[in-house]
């Protein structure tokens, strides 16, 4: 298994030509040249809090919260340690490297400063005790070290900041301290001069002290460059100073870059990075708090001028980097992904194998919208190299957010690229404020996006938000004057559909008549935000679309919204699944009530009813007929008759022994005659369509009807279906049974598992504990795990299942059957449940056994582990398809399978993958051609294609939480099965194409990630990757083609995952290099009386002065070196077999040629330097040849 994460990380330190960024997550992420760009982790998990380059020479040092120094390794694709040193007894506070040298000085939290060897990863003996380096006569400790710098004017100089104020200059070969400086604010950094002959200091107070060598008792300058002075005489408070550097230039003043500082005056100011140039003070200020930021200068060496030009600064959210050649200060732009969770992602979707021409025009129409004024220089970053593999293709991730925005990001290469950005807030009026309990109801975040249906070959977008609304948008290259069109549907269950057993003496007989059904909207009574009685806020929705003529620039361009009605100040509950076909021009859409279909084309709703209702008299299960609901004008004129039969009856079965099961199916046509007397409660003929005139009464009114709850109590009381408690209410195990008590109907309008109405919840900021290891514990979690999966209490039928005459062989029917002793210690979470709609899929498929040829069909799973199948008649031609309705309506055919059904897909009878039929994409804004009129063209991936090689039909692959199955279509025969798990369930499942075939992908709760092979079902692979530890992963975990996955493994990180060989080598393809090397600069030529007067810098050894030799070893009680596991693991891995034999030849084969390639240049520069230092001795000898010796 090999990952790749494409993270948003908060890094610390950063470098010239490659920059590390580290987060406090123990990650280590390496950004060079647009492209280049690399993912460390640590395995300690430690907090990264400092790093340092070793600059061109291929390696990295970082430090972290453990105490421990870690040295990477960056002449390889994939880094890794190469030798770690932890600290025992000291923490480490601060780190300097200076530039080409090996040896590494390190701060501690005593004030003690050590000394490391790079090449061996060792202490030297040479080490800065604190009492030596500050007055004798000082009575406190100066605090843990804040600062490391050494002189530009002399190496042999170390500049130690202490964090009390205190400041000293230490003459490494004379060991001793030059000057101290105390001063009276503490101090947080400094930076030189680049002469060497003065310094600055930042401090807590907000100010900068200037300081001269010749005179170090008090600072020559003391500046506060934002504390004005009050009236009083008094400079105004100022926050701290964290970071100032200050670098010189030649044509210009030096520039003095520091963080903070502002007044304290003003509450809630964003952070600044102040730029001070000359007289000029210019405050950038930033969306996020400033961590780190470092100025980016010409040349390396820290006593040659500066020119700085550009600065870089981390925020804790992005990584901007600022233009200091122009006087404005513009900023580059980022070609890195630093807005991921610019707003916390609450939904992912991963498109592997795009149409080519997608990525090219959402970039086209996403820069459009851009940003304006960065500079116009290339980005400052160069290093390092990448490639795009050998087998690369299009690859988009699909991020939604709190804010309801949807991002489009290319993920073919290594790096993430943003495309483009959606917002769908756009299509609705700002909410008003609300009172009540209704404001309590009201989402802080009501845009925020849930569920995202994309298909690329048509561009459209379906998006679903929280507020249990549905956009549907399509792609246009112009802009236009559109009015977005608005439906609604009633799809809420009701307290009048329940029957409640503490009024069964007041309740009408079944027959009472007069019952109301839903109806769909054009318009609403009244607006969403207006402030209304909690009890008569219904037949509104969340929100409210903007009903005026909006001009909407080129990309998305809303077209449909959809939304679910408040019903009795109680509202609609949250979408659990959603399928868009553009070949059909269909919208399906379901949750806990029912299932709802609509036409985008013509504007209609097809079908609204509730899931019972999708049965007919198919229904396996036995469940509580539902009474119609009643009159309000005639609540006290009530007759029990009909329901004290029915209780009656009830009785006399639940104090038979749980093993007279089957006489609850004997009762099964009872049940369906109470059934059909209700109004709403019919069977269905084979089509429906959305004309209601041409339809029967009873049909007519089907798509009106209410959704009828069926909840499903399982308590202590009841125990292998006996009824143990003499105070509970009488009813059959696994029997529907209602909440009781004054609360019941409020309790059954909004649903059991229907979460409130708050602010959205991210993806990226749940967090969940999972039990997986024990089967009973497990289903309490499972369940509550899935009440935040889904936004509603799920309900499988693997824990309350019941025998039900079925078609299907007596094998089939004893692997589908369930002992219900076990549901006695299911926690009560799975009490009161409904059966949800968790999947649906359009394709062309057999709705019924009968049926010769494939027509259009929609397949439905619920959380029963119930599926059905839905014919449709759909017009062909273009014009009738727009005019003629579409006939519709379920045909009885029901399928069954262990827990929630999660994934359909087909197979022709070779094994095949039969695509979904899609529309050819057409802009409807662009101009009319007459040669080539708008027309629709269609895709189609029929399944009657192999008929020749076999029999008719096609194969249904079914997957839910335990099981899968391959069914034959149409005997609907189940060919192959296979048990996924028993002790955990699946979270998400997919069928894939991976190296030319195609697999069921699962992802466990366990983390495990399996794949079966398709038809037969035989495991593949089992790897037990990442358990479920927290809910993001569930909520955003998806598959695609080519073998990959992806998850949001942290609020700001998107990990990239792969379990195919052939992803993975070209994985390593497509890494490229982090290193490459570049020739060194050389040093300014200080001149001879420069040099003679000014230092002798050039003649220090740190060698000699830090070796064993001179120095002695360290105590070994004081760090202790550990080898690098990475690099051993990987030189191991190399060394095994043909494959590392091959490996190590190319890796030698390569060094060997970088040599070579470095001993020739060295070569030529050396006969260049001998051809020249010949010919001036040749000049220098003619000159001389004839001259006397007295006249030198």
């Amino acid at each position: 298994m090999v990952s790749h994460t494409s993270p948003l990380l908060w890094p610390l330190t950063l470098c010239r030509r490659s920059w590390p960024l580290a987060p406090g997550q123990a990650a280590v992420r390496i950004l060079g040249r647009p492209g280049v760009d690399c993912y460390c982790q640590h395995e300690s998990g430690a907090a990264v809090l400092q790093l340092q380059f070793l600059i061109n020479e291929g390696a990295l040092v970082t430090a972290c919260a453990d105490d421990t120094l870690h040295l990477w390794n960056l002449r390889q694709r994939r880094p890794a340690v190469l030798h770690s040193l932890k600290f025992n007894r000291e923490r480490i506070t601060f780190c300097h490297l200076p530039f080409q040298s090996k040896w590494l000085y390190v701060g501690t939290e005593r004030g003690n400063t050590h000394i490391v060897n790079i090449e061996s990863f060792v202490l030297s003996g040479y080490v800065i005790m604190w009492n030596k380096a500050i007055e004798l006569s000082t009575k406190t400790h100066p605090g843990p070290v804040v600062h490391l710098s050494d002189s530009p004017k002399d190496e042999g100089k170390l500049l130690i900041g202490f964090e009390s104020g205190m400041v000293a200059q230490w003459d490494l070969r004379g060991k001793k301290a030059d000057f101290r400086i105390c001063y009276d604010e503490a101090i947080h950094s400094a930076g030189w001069h680049h002469e060497g002959k003065q310094f600055m200091c930042s401090h807590s107070d907000g100010s900068l002290s200037m300081w001269n060598l010749r005179n170090t008792t008090k600072p020559f300058q003391v500046t506060f460059p934002h504390g004005k002075i009050q009236k009083d005489g008094r400079k105004e408070s100022c926050k701290p100073i964290l970071k100032v550097e200050y670098k010189t230039s030649r044509n210009s003043e030096p520039f003095v870059i520091f963080s903070g500082g502002l007044s304290y005056d003003k509450a809630g100011r964003r952070p600044t990075l102040t730029i001070m140039h000359g007289k000029a003070i210019t405050v950038l200020e930033m969306d996020y708090p400033i961590v780190e930021f470092m100025a980016l200068c010409e040349t390396p060496y820290n006593n040659e001028v500066q020119e700085p030009y550009a600065v870089v600064v981390l925020l804790e959210k992005d990584l901007i980097v600022v233009d200091l050649t122009q006087s404005n200060f513009p900023v580059f732009e980022n070609p890195y992904p630093m807005d991921i969770h610019e707003s916390p992602v609450t939904c992912t979707a991963y498109f592997a194998d795009c149409p080519p021409n997608i990525i090219p025009i959402l970039y086209s129409i996403g820069a459009k919208h851009k940003k304006t004024g960065y500079s116009q220089k290339e980005w400052p970053v160069a290093g390092g190299t990448w490639t795009l593999g050998s087998n690369t293709y299009p690859e988009i991730i699909l991020t939604g957010h709190a804010d309801g925005s949807i991002k489009f990001w290319d993920a073919s290469a290594i790096t993430l690229q943003m495309l483009y950005k959606l917002k769908t807030s756009k299509a609705f009026e700002k909410p008003k404020p609300v009172e009540g309990r209704a404001a309590e109801l009201l989402e802080d975040d009501p845009f925020a996006v849930q569920m995202v249906s994309w298909c690329p070959q048509s561009r459209i977008i379906c998006v679903v938000g929280i507020s249990a609304h549905i956009i549907l948008y399509r792609f246009s290259k112009y802009d236009a004057n559109t009015q977005i069109v608005s439906l609604e549907v009633r799809l809420q269950c009701e307290a009048e559909d329940v029957i409640s057993p503490a009024d069964n003496e007041n309740n009408p007989c079944f027959s009472e008549s007069g019952s109301q059904s839903p109806q769909t909207h054009q318009q609403h009574p009244a607006s969403p935000g207006s402030r209304t009685p909690e009890g008569s806020k219904d037949s509104i929705p969340c929100l409210k679309v903007k009903e005026r003529m909006v001009r909407v620039p080129p990309g998305y361009q809303a077209e449909l919204v959809i939304q679910l009605l408040w019903v009795d100040g109680e509202p609609p509950q949250q979408i659990t699944s959603l399928d868009i076909n553009s070949a059909y021009g269909l919208l399906a859409f379901g949750n806990c009530n029912g299932l709802a279909v609509v036409d985008y084309l013509q504007k209609t709703i097809l079908l609204c009813m509730s899931t019972l209702d999708l049965y007919g008299g198919a229904d396996p299960y036995q469940r509580l007929t539902r009474s119609p609901r009643r009159n309000r004008q005639s609540t006290s004129e009530f007759c029990m008759r009909g329901l004290s039969n029915f209780y009656s009856d009830s009785k006399k079965r639940i104090r038979t022994s749980y093993q007279s099961l089957t006489e609850l199916s004997d009762n099964q046509q009872s049940i369906d005659m109470e059934r059909s007397k209700s109004p709403t409660s019919v069977h269905y003929p084979t089509s429906l369509h959305n004309d209601p005139r041409v339809l029967p009464e009873p049909v007519a009114s089907l798509r009106a009807s209410h959704c009828s709850p069926v909840f499903y109590l399982l308590d202590n009381d009841h125990v292998n279906g006996h009824c143990t408690s003499p105070t509970s209410q009488p009813c059959s195990a696994g029997k529907p049974r209602v909440p009781m008590g004054p609360e019941g109907p409020r309790l059954a309008r909004r649903g059991p598992g229907r979460p409130p109405f708050r602010k959205a919840q991210s993806a990226a900021c749940m967090e969940i504990s999972l039990p997986v290891s024990h089967t009973e514990v497990g289903y309490a979690s499972r369940r509550a795990m899935l009440q935040q999966f889904h936004g509603v209490t799920m309900y499988s039928h693997d824990e309350h299942h019941t025998t039900a005459p079925y078609s299907w062989t007596d094998k089939e029917s004893r692997e589908n059957s369930f002992s219900r002793s076990r549901s006695s210690s299911v926690s009560s979470i799975d009490r009161d449940t409904k059966e949800a709609i968790t999947t649906l899929q359009f394709g062309e498929s057999y709705g019924r056994k009968s049926d010769a040829l494939p027509t259009p069909c929609l397949w439905v799973g619920t959380s029963l582990g119930m599926v059905l199948l839905i014919p449709m008649s759909i017009p062909t031609d273009h014009e009738e398809r727009m005019e003629e309705p579409v006939t519709i309506g379920p045909s009885g055919t029901v399928l069954m399978l262990k827990g929630s059904v999660l994934h359909f897909s087909f197979l022709d009878c070779m094994g095949a993958l039969i695509q979904s039929p899609y529309e050819v994409w057409r802009d409807l804004n662009g101009p009319e051609d007459p040669d080539r009129p708008r027309k629709r063209k269609l895709v189609h991936f029929s399944p009657s294609s192999s008929q020749d090689t076999c029999a008719e039909g096609h194969l249904a692959v079914v997957c839910s939480e335990r099981q899968a199955k391959v069914i034959l279509m149409p005997s609907q025969s189940c060919l192959f099965v296979h048990n996924i798990t028993e002790s955990s369930f699946v979270l998400r499942a997919d069928v894939v194409s991976v190296c030319n075939s195609v697999c069921l992908a699962c992802f466990c709760a366990n983390g495990h990630i399996m794949t079966l092979s398709l038809p037969s079902l035989r495991p593949l692979m089992d790897v037990n990757y990442l358990p479920l530890t927290d809910m993001r992963i569930a909520r955003t975990f998806c598959f695609t083609n080519g073998g990959q996955a992806l998850y949001l493994s942290s609020p700001t990180e998107i990990q990239r995952i792969t379990y195919s060989q052939e992803m993975c080598d070209n994985l390593q393809e497509m890494l490229g290099e982090l290193f490459t090397p570049i020739e060194t600069p050389e040093a300014q030529n200080r001149g001879f009386l420069k040099g003679f007067f000014g230092g002798n810098s050039n003649n220090f050894d740190r060698e000699e002065l830090f070796g064993e030799a001179a120095a002695g070893k360290a105590s070994r009680s004081l760090a202790q070196h550990i080898p690098g596991q990475a690099g051993m693991e990987g030189m191991k891995v190399a060394a095994s077999g043909v494959v590392g034999d091959l490996a190590r030849a190319r890796i030698a084969l390569d060094e060997r040629g970088q040599r070579l390639g470095e001993l020739e240049d060295r070569t030529a520069l050396m006969m260049t330097s001998a051809e020249s230092f010949s010919k001036h001795a040749h000049e220098l000898m003619l000159k001389c040849k004839d001259k006397k010796w007295y006249q030198f």
